[in-house]
């Protein structure tokens, strides 16, 4: 299982999602370019809640900027030729906020996923402007011809909301993660990997108990 995930913004349960897949499967995760390291990167949040293999980033910088602006502000440029993948087998790769973040002065991460053309899981939020946020993110990887699984929301359920992306995103809801008061191992334990999403990631559980 080699998977990426991206998101339709920034802080919609990406890491979350990531560690939760990771902690059932048993896979590796990286993300290739972390910001904002101040207060400790997505990679140490993985590694405490799914206590799975960590593939270093490429890029860490500390400003809680898009990467292309946390770059500048540490006077680098990022290469974005550098951004390849390992050649780990079973893999969960997590995108930096969505797929218009610029990485440098003439990319974006969604020319980064173009190039390495890895099944894609979305993350969403269940709130108001999700439909239009989702369709977007659907069509704009679908137009550069990345392989799409599907879509996992995050949040209070919105069963109007759900039934609005399948409809007009074509896209089937893989997962419905609910809120959680308090994110720890054992809570993500707690929550199975649905039938519809371990049959799209061609994996089943780990075993998490």
């Amino acid at each position: 299982m080699r998977v990426c995930i991206t998101g339709t913004d920034t802080d919609v349960g990406k890491t979350l999602v990531s560690s939760w897949l990771c902690l059932h499967t048993g896979a590796s995760y990286f993300k290739p370019v972390q910001s904002g390291c101040v207060d400790g990167t997505d990679s140490d949040t993985v590694r405490k809640l799914a206590q799975v293999p960590i593939v270093p980033e490429v890029y860490k910088l500390q400003a809680p900027l898009s990467p292309h602006a946390a770059a500048h502000a540490e006077g680098i440029t990022i290469d974005d030729a550098l951004l390849t993948l390992p050649s780990t087998t079973s893999l969960v790769v997590e995108g930096a906020g969505g797929l218009w973040v610029p990485i440098n002065a003439t990319t974006v991460y969604l020319d980064v996923m173009a190039r390495w053309q890895l099944p894609t899981l979305v993350v969403a939020r269940t709130t108001l402007g999700t439909i239009n946020h989702t369709c977007l993110t659907l069509e704009a990887l679908r137009h550069r011809g990345v392989p799409v699984l599907g879509v996992i929301m995050n949040g209070e359920a919105n069963e109007s909301n759900r039934h609005a992306i399948e409809q007009y995103g074509n896209t089937t809801m893989l997962a419905k993660f609910p809120r959680l008061e308090n994110v720890t191992t054992q809570a993500l334990k707690n929550i199975p990997l649905p039938q519809t999403l371990q049959q799209a990631l061609g994996v089943f559980s780990h075993g998490a108990n």
